[in-house]
């Protein structure tokens, strides 16, 4: 998306102000914290982004911890795939698991 510039104008008794419509374009919405960083006469409105910690519930955070130290332990103990060259690679690895475990659960005639 292009941006449209916007010229206001600096006046002497007041602070300088975002207009509403670059709030909109720029996803501010009322109580987000940007940052200004200002360098060579040109100034950056940096918005703060947010933390997982400020993201997620603590129920949410134990349940994502687990799951990670559980994968952790299936990358210790070498239940992974790969690495792939390609995701055609990657795809025809999983068919050919799926292919195995359609077998497996087949039962055999006699």
């Amino acid at each position: 998306m292009l941006s449209k510039a916007m010229t206001t104008t600096v006046r002497e008794r007041t602070q300088l102000v975002v207009p509403q419509s670059i709030q909109r374009r720029a996803g501010l919405k009322p109580g987000d914290r940007v940052e200004f960083k200002v360098f060579g006469g040109i100034i950056n409105i940096i918005p703060e982004v947010p933390g997982a910690d400020d993201e997620y519930t603590p129920a949410q955070r134990r349940m994502i911890d687990a799951r990670l130290a559980k994968a952790d332990d299936d990358i210790r103990k070498g239940r992974t795939y790969g690495p792939f060259n390609s995701a055609g690679e990657m795809i025809a690895d999983m068919k050919a698991q799926l292919r195995k475990r359609a077998a497996a659960r087949k039962p055999k005639r006699s």
